[in-house]
């Protein structure tokens, strides 16, 4: 309202009409200056706890470039008693400046064959999309990003997924219909494929 009032007053003389849109962009730029100040404090927090935890099951985590605490490396070990067992995949976690109130993007850099998978890697998971009620009705607002989520628990549900896909809404159509027509043939031989290669990798 403040700067309502102040636009049209300074209208009228329009010298000073460059004030207020450089005041409008000086408070913008403070509140996101603000908010990923934040967001890189719990990055550094959760990375600590990583750390002091001296390794976790099912996965590692930890930053690409230790001076971006906004894009961690991941490496998600296959889940033993399924296909991807023996595998290590590479991924990964890039976070927005306004993290926790969004998601990060998760991507493997690894080979994956796999119907929530996109065929270049991005993950298609419930706990990874935008927070709210899905327009479309297939996802609750609960099963979507919240802001109580960590890094952990983002991990912990692709380790999940990675064991019971989701093939009604694959990112992946070819190994979605696989999944479901050919799991002990196609699909069974295309995953042992990139567990494979993954260990070739190492």
């Amino acid at each position: 309202m403040v700067f309502a009032h102040a636009f049209s007053a300074l209208r009228r003389d329009g010298h000073f009409s460059f004030l207020v849109f450089s005041g409008y962009f000086v408070l913008h730029f403070h509140l996101l200056t603000m908010a990923t100040t934040a967001a890189a404090m719990l990055l550094k927090k959760q990375l600590k706890e990583f750390e002091s935890k001296g390794g976790t099951d099912g996965f590692s985590a930890g930053l690409s470039d230790d001076d971006n605490l906004f894009r961690w490396e991941v490496i998600v070990y296959g889940p033993s008693e399924t296909f991807f067992e023996g595998g290590f995949f590479k991924a990964e976690l890039v976070f927005p400046e306004n993290f926790p109130n969004r998601p990060p993007k998760m991507k493997f850099l690894t080979d994956m064959w796999h119907p929530n998978i996109a065929k270049n890697g991005d993950v298609c998971i419930s706990i990874l999309h935008e927070p709210g009620d899905d327009k479309w009705g297939y996802e609750t607002a609960s099963e979507r990003w919240r802001p109580v989520h960590s890094i952990e628990s983002i991990l912990i549900s692709v380790i999940s997924m990675l064991s019971n896909p989701n093939d009604e809404s694959p990112a992946n159509v070819d190994a979605g219909k696989e999944w479901r027509e050919d799991y002990n043939g196609a699909f069974k031989r295309n995953v042992l494929q990139t567990v494979k290669k993954s260990q070739q990798l190492l």
